[in-house]
């Protein structure tokens, strides 16, 4: 039974970041290179802009916007679901290689095979799902002990190298490259927010509609993958075949978010986090607050970098991890 005093402390956070959300899109909307006037985005939305107004706003602002804000909450969610099934509050599909494993399926697939404008878009997510699931595969199956289950001290640490082996092997593919590739995947590398159209919308947010609300539905679950293994499976949870569909769900999730923005790291680790310590640990209460924080937190570090250096800016990657990076390193002292 939750207390109701937490369900309304639940529904104000999802207010606030509801909020926040709204105010920085609103800010992300009027700045940037080409500057849109606050007094003229109603009327622009309406119809009643100029072609200059249009284009900055339905070509090249919204649609970078909105695929920021389901990139973050993808990778958010991806982070909550691991730290539930893995019971390791370090987990994070950037630091423990997922997110690289599908940026080197990505670089492959760029690098090495026909692409056909049509069809690029929809099939990186399903590239980026192969690479990153293989990865994953070979993660938990190092992880794993026979006699003791599931490590996760250990998962992070081989994670880690394995993330720092395909991030070299990615610097091999693009050392014979032509140019024009090796920016693409440069670019991949930083975390720079590159899938910035339309299409890239629908290639994600399909993902997100199926895979959300079955998280939301097995959080039940992962609170009970949360205790000892032999209290879970006391309970009835059949905990092998639940750790392996969610994280289907996890990667799944990481893979449709980054091989839109490319390579960003420690939005699921700080998400879940901060949602526990606003509304505690079941996850029936701290994912969908996870959900908006990471979709926040993704959109702040863009409309920040993008603005900071001018024409290009800084990739939202990297302001991510100039916030992330501290932050693990306080939760790796603390925990």
């Amino acid at each position: 039974m939750i207390q109701r005093a937490l369900i309304k402390k639940q529904r104000f956070m999802l207010s606030l970041f509801s909020a926040l959300i709204l105010l920085t899109i609103v800010i992300g909307l009027g700045i940037g290179y080409s500057s849109l006037s606050y007094d003229r985005l109603i009327p622009t939305f309406l119809g009643q802009g100029t072609f200059k107004e249009e284009f900055v706003l339905f070509s090249i602002r919204l649609p970078r916007i909105i695929i920021t804000l389901l990139a973050g909450m993808g990778l958010a969610l991806s982070g909550a679901i691991l730290q539930g099934i893995t019971r390791n509050d370090l987990a994070d599909p950037g630091i423990i290689g997922i997110n690289s494993g599908a940026g080197a399926a990505i670089a492959c697939f760029f690098l090495f095979f026909p692409i056909k404008a049509g069809t690029f878009v929809y099939l990186l997510p399903l590239v980026a799902f192969f690479g990153a699931l293989v990865t994953a595969f070979l993660i938990y199956m190092f992880s794993y002990n026979r006699n003791t289950g599931l490590q996760p001290v250990r998962l992070v640490l081989i994670g880690i190298g394995f993330s720092m082996a395909l991030s070299g092997l990615m610097i091999i593919l693009i050392s014979s490259a032509e140019r024009a590739k090796v920016d693409f995947i440069a670019k991949w590398l930083a975390g720079n927010i590159w899938g910035s159209d339309w299409p890239f919308i629908l290639a994600i947010l399909p993902w997100l509609i199926v895979l959300i609300p079955y998280t939301l539905y097995k959080a039940n679950r992962l609170n009970l993958l949360g205790f000892s293994e032999p209290i879970a499976i006391g309970v009835g949870v059949s905990i092998e075949k639940e750790r392996i569909t969610l994280l289907l769900t996890a990667v799944a999730l990481a893979a449709a978010s980054v091989s839109v923005t490319g390579g960003i790291a420690f939005i699921g680790l700080m998400a879940p986090h901060i949602a526990k310590s606003l509304v505690g640990p079941r996850h029936q209460l701290f994912i969908p607050i996870a959900i908006l924080i990471g979709g926040w937190l993704l959109l702040f570090a863009d409309t920040i970098g993008r603005n900071l250096v001018e024409p290009d800016g800084i990739p939202a990657g990297i302001m991510v991890a100039l916030i992330g990076a501290p932050y693990f390193m306080y939760l790796l002292l603390k925990k």
